[in-house]
C-alpha cells in the first residue's frame, strides 16, 4: 500500500495522528463453500446414475440429491478442459489448445495461460475464500515442472493457498511423483498395500478443510479436488478389482445395450435415442477368442475397481463435510474432463511404453501377467471396445470432438440452495460456463483486474438460472470445438463435426476433411448424418466455425507430423554434454534430465568406501519398475540394470567387490546400433564387467513421473532385486553423466507417447 492510499492521518507524533488499517477481503455474507471434483477419462456412461453397472453410490447419491446434467461438454482432453474449468475462457484463449506436453509456439497452443485470464482460485481468494488444490494439476508448461522451474504458473502462483498433488498428466497410484505447495516430496519410499494415492489425496483435502475451519469456521473455502482416477494407469487395491470378477464377461456389446436401457429408464436419455453403431475397427465381442475375452474382461474389472474405489474416497470427503455441518452449504460439482480413453488401443495395455517399443505386446505376454492387471507393476488401460462402451450412446472418444469425446457427466449438489430433490437438466452447458456460474451462485463479481492485471472478459455464460429452474432456456447457444485438427461447431441444436487424421507422419489437407451434420437437439447420439440433405445448414455452421476459430486463437490449424512441432519447442533447461547429480536431491523429471536414448554415455560416481563394510545402494537411477535403468552397488559389487518396459531386464554385474578407499565407479554405454550398445562397469577406469544391451529404451523410460534420483531409489525401483529407497551406504559425493552427440531419439515416437499418456 502506498502512502497515497492511507486513509488515516499522520502527524508529527502518534498522539496527534490517526491510524487506519486497509480492509481485508471479505466474502459475501453467508457465502457457500465451493468444491469442484474433476475426474479423469471417465466416460458419459460410467457413473451408475448415467447408466453404468459400476458401483458409484457417492456420485449417484449426489445426483439423486441434486442436479444431473445430461448435455454438459468439455474440450476432449484434460489440460484443455481444466484450463476452461479454472478460468471460464476457452482452451485456445488459455493457450491450451492441446495437452501441455505437445505445446507449440502459437498463442492458442503455447501452454502458457495469460495472467489476464484469472483463475477461479484468484477470484475467490481475493474475495476472502480459502483456496486449496489437491490432485492432478497439468496446467503448467512441462519445462517448468521441476525444482528449478518458474513457480508463477504452479498452483500457488495462480491463487491457491495450498497444493498437494502431481503436476503432469498422470502418476503411479502407489508410488506417485508428488508436489506439496512449491516443492517436490517423496510421500512413499517403499511400495506398500497400506498406501493408495486417491486415499492420500482425500486425506489431504479433508486436512486442508479441517485446519481452516478450526481457526475460522465462518470463512468459506474453495477446494479443487482432481484425483488421478480414472486415467491410466488403472491401479486399484486388489480387493476392489476382485469385486468385479466375472461382471464384464459378456463383453462390451451387451454392456452397451444394458447401459442404454438404464439411461432411458432413468431419464438420462430420451426414449427415442439411437445407439451409435459399433465402428468397424472395434471387433464384436462374440468374434473374440476365449483368451481375448478373458483378458479384456480383466482390464475392465481393473477400471471398475479404480472408479468404485475413487467414489468411496469422495464419499469420505462428503461425510466429513456433513459431520462438520458444511455439506448443505457447499456448492459441490462433480465432472469428468473428457470422454473415455482409447489409449489402450485395440487390445489394451499392461504398460504404456510397450506399444512404442520395437516388439509390441502380444496376447501371450498379457495373459502371462493377467493377475497383475490393475496392480502396481502394470501401467494398465483397457481396449477401446470398453472405451466405446463407456461413452454410450455416443460415437468416438477422448481427443476427438464427436460426442464421445466431449459429452461428459456433470453433477451439481447444493441442498441449501436447490433443495434435496433430484433434477435432470438437459440444457447445453460447456466447461467454460462453470466459473461464471460459481461466481453468480456465491455472489462474487467478475473482477476487472487481478493483482493489477486487467482481465479479459469471461467467455463462459452462467447457467445458474438453469440450476434454479429446469424449464429455463439454455444460456449457451453456440460453442466451437477443436482438438488435434478435429473440429466441430454447435449452434441452436445443430452440430457440424469433422474428424481429421492426426498422429500421422503424412500431412493431410484440412480442406479434404468431410464435415458431418447432426440435429443433436433430437439426435443426441449423432446417428443420422444430415450433411447431404441439409447442405445449407452445414455450410452455415462450417462458416461460423471459422469465425469462432479466428476469435478464440484456434488458428493456425496444424497437422504437421508431431515430431516437427515437438522438436521445435525450446526447453527451459539447456541440454549440455555433462550433467552433475548430487545425492539426496529431489527427483529430476525426464523432460529436463540427461537424455541417454540412442547415445553413448558415461555415468561416473565419486565415492569413498570404508574398510570392512561392503556398501550397498543406488548411485544413480532413472524411472521405475515400469521402465528405466539403475546404477548401484549390491553387497559391495557394482551392478547396472536396464529395464525395458518391465519386460526385459538386462543386468551387468561385477564379480568382485569394490575395494575400500576413494574411487570413481562408472558405467559406460557405447552405442553400436539403433537403440543398442555395449555396457561396461568400471572402477577407476578399469573394466570389471561387460555386457550387451540389445534393446535400449527408445522413447520414454516411464510414463508415471518417475525421474532421476541420486543416492536413492523411488518406491518402485527399476529392479525388483531390492526395495526403495535403497540409499547408498557409503560416502557418495556426486554422479556425473557425460553424453556424446545430439540425441537421435525418434521425436515422432516421443510425441505420440506424450499424447497417449494424457
Amino acid at each position: 500500500m502506498s502512502g497515497s492510499d492511507f486513509k488515516g492521518r499522520i502527524g508529527r507524533y502518534y498522539d496527534d495522528s490517526q491510524p487506519w488499517w486497509p480492509p481485508e477481503a471479505t466474502p459475501p455474507p453467508g457465502a457457500a463453500n465451493v468444491v469442484v471434483v474433476v475426474l479423469d477419462d471417465v466416460g458419459f456412461a460410467q457413473f451408475g446414475c448415467y447408466g453404468s453397472d459400476i458401483s458409484t453410490p457417492t456420485f449417484d447419491a449426489l445426483a439423486a440429491d441434486g442436479l444431473q446434467f445430461t448435455n454438459f461438454h468439455t474440450t476432449a482432453v484434460c489440460s484443455a478442459t481444466r484450463a476452461c474449468v479454472m478460468t471460464g475462457r476457452n482452451h485456445h484463449s488459455n493457450g491450451m489448445g492441446r495437452v501441455i506436453e505437445v505445446a507449440t509456439g502459437f498463442p492458442g497452443y503455447n501452454a502458457r495461460i495469460p495472467r489476464s485470464n484469472g483463475f477461479l482460485s484468484e477470484m475467490l481468494g481475493a474475495s476472502g475464500f480459502s483456496t486449496y488444490a489437491v490432485g492432478k494439476w497439468h496446467l503448467t508448461p512441462e519445462d517448468d515442472c521441476h525444482s528449478a522451474g518458474n513457480r508463477r504458473r504452479w498452483p500457488l502462483g495462480r491463487g491457491f493457498d495450498r497444493f498437494y498433488g502431481f503436476m503432469g498428466g498422470e502418476t503411479h497410484q502407489w508410488v506417485p511423483a508428488l508436489i506439496e505447495d512449491n516443492h517436490p516430496i517423496s510421500a512413499v519410499e517403499r511400495l506398500s498395500d497400506e498406501y493408495h494415492l486417491t486415499e492420500d489425496l482425500v486425506d489431504r483435502a479433508i486436512g486442508c478443510v479441517r485446519d481452516a475451519v478450526v481457526v475460522d469456521p465462518a470463512k468459506p473455502f474453495f477446494l479443487y479436488l482432481a484425483p488421478g482416477a480414472c486415467h491410466a494407469p488403472h491401479q486399484a487395491p486388489r480387493e476392489w478389482i476382485e469385486r468385479y470378477r466375472g461382471q464384464f464377461d459378456d463383453g462390451w456389446d451387451a454392456w452397451r445395450d444394458r447401459a442404454l436401457a438404464r439411461q432411458i429408464a432413468d431419464g438420462v436419455m430420451p426414449a427415442h435415442v439411437g445407439l451409435s453403431p459399433r465402428p468397424p475397427w472395434v471387433p464384436a465381442w462374440d468374434e473374440l477368442s476365449a483368451d481375448e475375452q478373458r483378458l479384456y474382461a480383466r482390464y475392465m474389472e481393473a477400471f471398475a475397481g479404480f472408479l468404485s474405489h475413487t467414489d468411496t474416497q469422495i464419499g469420505r470427503l462428503c461425510r466429513y463435510l456433513a459431520e462438520i455441518g458444511q455439506l448443505d452449504n457447499t456448492l459441490l460439482m462433480v465432472l469428468s474432463d473428457n470422454g473415455a480413453s482409447s489409449e489402450g488401443g485395440p487390445t489394451g495395455m499392461l504398460n504404456l511404453t510397450w506399444s512404442r517399443h520395437p516388439r509390441p505386446t502380444t496376447l501371450e505376454d498379457a495373459l502371462a501377467r493377467i493377475d497383475e492387471i490393475g496392480g502396481p507393476r502394470c501401467h494398465t488401460n483397457y481396449p477401446w471396445g470398453w472405451t466405446m462402451a463407456g461413452n454410450t450412446p455416443f460415437q468416438r472418444w477422448k481427443r476427438e470432438v464427436h460426442e464421445g469425446g466431449i459429452a461428459d457427466p456433470l453433477i451439481v449438489h447444493w441442498p441449501q440452495r436447490f433443495g434435496h430433490t433430484h433434477g435432470v437438466r438437459r440444457q447445453y452447458v460447456h466447461a467454460i460456463d462453470i466459473v461464471p456460474t460459481v461466481l453468480e451462485l456465491v455472489g462474487v463479481a467478475e473482477p476487472a483486474e487481478i493483482d493489477g492485471v486487467a482481465q479479459s472478459p469471461l467467455e463462459g455464460i452462467s447457467f445458474a438460472a438453469v440450476c434454479a429452474d429446469a424449464d429455463a432456456p439454455a444460456q449457451r447457444t453456440t460453442q466451437y470445438y477443436e482438438m488435434f485438427g478435429n473440429r466441430a461447431l454447435y449452434h441452436d441444436g445443430w452440430k457440424a463435426v469433422t474428424q481429421h487424421p492426426y498422429m500421422s507422419e503424412e500431412v493431410k489437407s484440412f480442406d479434404d476433411d468431410r464435415w458431418e451434420l447432426y440435429h443433436v437437439a433430437e439426435d443426441v447420439s449423432e446417428c443420422v448424418d444430415l450433411a447431404d440433405t441439409h447442405p445449407e445448414k452445414l455450410r452455415e455452421l462450417v462458416d461460423r466455425w471459422w469465425v469462432e476459430a479466428g476469435k478464440y486463437q484456434v488458428l493456425p490449424l496444424d497437422d504437421r507430423p508431431i515430431s516437427e512441432f515437438v522438436t521445435e519447442r525450446p526447453s527451459s533447461v539447456t541440454p549440455r554434454p555433462l550433467y552433475v547429480y548430487l545425492p539426496g536431491a529431489a527427483a529430476v523429471p525426464e523432460s529436463v534430465a540427461v537424455n541417454l536414448k540412442n547415445r553413448s554415455h558415461l555415468v561416473e560416481a565419486t565415492v569413498e568406501i570404508a574398510a570392512g563394510a561392503p556398501p550397498s545402494g543406488v548411485l544413480l537411477s532413472q524411472g521405475s519398475f515400469l521402465g528405466g535403468w539403475c546404477f548401484y552397488v549390491d553387497a559391495g559389487r557394482l551392478t547396472y540394470v536396464h529395464n525395458l518396459g518391465a519386460r526385459e531386464l538386462t543386468y551387468i554385474r561385477a564379480t568382485e567387490p569394490v575395494p575400500a578407499g576413494a574411487h570413481r565407479l562408472g558405467f559406460r554405454f557405447t552405442r553400436t546400433g539403433e537403440d543398442r550398445g555395449r555396457g561396461a562397469l568400471l572402477i577407476d577406469d578399469n573394466v570389471v564387467a561387460e555386457g550387451e544391451i540389445t534393446r535400449f529404451t527408445p522413447i520414454r523410460f516411464s510414463a508415471t513421473g518417475a525421474g532421476v534420483t541420486c543416492g536413492y531409489s523411488n518406491g518402485l525401483p527399476v529392479s525388483d532385486e531390492f526395495e526403495g529407497p535403497f540409499r547408498f551406504s557409503g560416502v557418495l559425493t556426486r554422479v556425473t553423466v557425460a553424453v556424446e552427440g545430439a540425441p537421435q531419439i525418434n521425436a515422432a515416437g516421443e510425441a505420440r507417447l506424450a499424447i497417449a499418456s494424457q
